[in-house]
């Protein structure tokens, strides 16, 4: 069985976790895609509900809310773009550049599924600023900021430069994929509006910006 979640970070509105790689989200089709993150946390959490995801492979902080109307604010965040994300990652050989910002629109590969794939003119936009934090031989560690929140966006962006991410099945070579037991993509941090679901009682402080983070395993 993969490893379960750790919760970061737990009050009575929201939860906080840092998801492992290999577990899924959300439950998937079919009977064999049930066990999920999600599922785990409601066992734990009858009242928890999703409000965003991350793929199966991908590790780092998600969180889910305990009430609708926390879900709610949550979902509008995300949906608004307020919500701030950055990811570690490796990727395969050396990046010329220090930095810079993919601007590629994706869509579904209804051809290929589950991959997505970059098409300008009917899919949707999606941006990525990426930083190099540092270089070895053969490999580049990257600090990304989705600006966006397409499925596979980061993935697909740095495969689009010529250098996808290490472990990777979908989108690099069978060479680079072989190149880590798991996808070298993690969330590592999570900066987001708390929920102002009781902004009358004095003793909670909301409106205010919470950060969380979760370290890089790899």
């Amino acid at each position: 069985m993969t490893a379960t979640f750790v919760t970061v970070y737990q009050d009575d509105r929201l939860l906080v976790l840092d998801k492992p790689s290999g577990l899924l989200a959300v439950p998937g089709r079919g009977p064999d895609l049930q066990d999920c993150l999600s599922a785990r946390v409601q066992q734990a959490y009858p009242s928890a509900l999703v409000v965003h995801r991350l793929d199966r492979d991908t590790s780092g902080l998600l969180v889910m809310a305990l009430t609708p109307e926390v879900q709610r604010q949550l979902n509008r965040q995300f949906a608004t773009r307020s919500v701030r994300k950055r990811y570690a990652a490796v990727v395969a050989g050396n990046i010329a550049a220090d930095a810079g910002l993919v601007d590629l629109a994706l869509r579904k590969d209804f051809d290929h599924p589950p991959r997505h794939m970059v098409d300008p003119e009917l899919g949707k936009p999606a941006q990525t600023r990426w930083r190099v934090i540092g270089r070895s031989s053969d490999r580049t560690r990257v600090e990304l900021e989705p600006i966006t929140g397409r499925s596979h966006q980061l993935r697909i962006h740095l495969a689009s430069l010529g250098h996808p991410i290490l472990g990777d099945p979908l989108y690099a070579s069978p060479e680079v994929a072989a190149m880590a037991p798991r996808l070298l993509l993690h969330a590592e941090r999570l900066a987001f509006t708390y929920p102002d679901e009781d902004a009358r009682d004095p003793r909670v402080d909301c409106g205010r910006t919470v950060e969380f983070t979760a370290e890089c395993p790899f």
